[in-house]
């Protein structure tokens, strides 16, 4: 029998997030593995163990840490750098799949949804042999934004795109749109746009009891939102933040 790998969106750490479907899958499973990402980020971990302890019923399910490897920043070519962090990922995974050898049943819980700019389904397929592998869908921050501010994504039969603050940064804003959602953002890319007709709505933590959301004139937030964001760093070793960016 093969492994069988589930990858279960857990939504953005709010255990109200999971659907029947993800607490039915976690309750199915020999294993479900965890990854801590180093000192400053166990909040991470720790919303994961705590999601397990509030919806695991089978005492059969098993739960075992592993360490997340640090992707190497000295390497010039970005997409190297990622390809060789997830090789490394892989490895891991497969190390912690072999210690617990009865384990037929392995997930793993990502964060938002695994097909919105999120590796795990890259990294899965590096596995070998080859997982027969089931995903079940979780809520992503850009709806958990949407709704923390109860707006819209896009305009009545307009076009939206989805980018990542290093591309919006690099490029500018996307030709053919008036809406961009920005996600994995660094440091406040919004920063680097002419500012002028742009409204934005932004959050950090959405979802969790952590929330912080700010909404604006770009012009005008602009800065408290770097501010707010580097506060919310400070507090908590970590964030994650994404924002709605629409030229009004």
């Amino acid at each position: 029998m093969s492994l069988q790998l589930t990858l279960i969106g857990i939504g953005t750490g709010n255990p109200e997030h999971l659907t029947l479907q993800a607490i039915r899958a976690m309750n199915a499973q020999d294993l479900i593995l965890i990854p801590r990402k180093g000192t400053g980020k166990d909040d991470l971990a720790q919303l994961r163990r705590d999601i397990c302890a509030e919806v695991l019923i089978n005492t059969a399910t098993r739960i075992a840490e592993f360490e997340l490897p640090v992707r190497n920043e000295a390497t010039l070519d970005y997409r190297q750098r990622v390809d060789d962090w997830h090789d490394a990922i892989a490895a891991v995974w497969q190390d912690a799949i072999i210690v617990h050898g009865g384990a037929k049943k392995v997930a793993l819980l990502v964060w938002g949804d695994p097909s919105l700019y999120d590796s795990t389904l890259r990294i899965a397929a590096r596995l070998d042999p080859a997982p027969e592998i089931t995903v079940i869908p979780g809520i992503t921050s850009l709806q958990a934004l949407t709704a923390a501010h109860a707006t819209v994504l896009n305009e009545i039969g307009a076009p939206f795109i989805v980018t990542t603050g290093r591309r919006l940064r690099d490029e500018g804003w996307p030709q053919g749109v008036d809406a961009v959602a920005v996600m994995l953002d660094s440091g406040s890319a919004f920063g680097t746009i002419a500012p002028d007709g742009i409204h934005i709505w932004w959050g950090a933590y959405v979802g969790m009891t952590e929330q912080i959301i700010v909404e604006g004139l770009l012009s005008k937030v602009a800065d408290e939102i770097t501010q707010t964001r580097a506060r919310a760093r400070a507090d908590h070793g970590w964030i994650m933040d994404i924002y709605l960016l629409k030229k009004i």
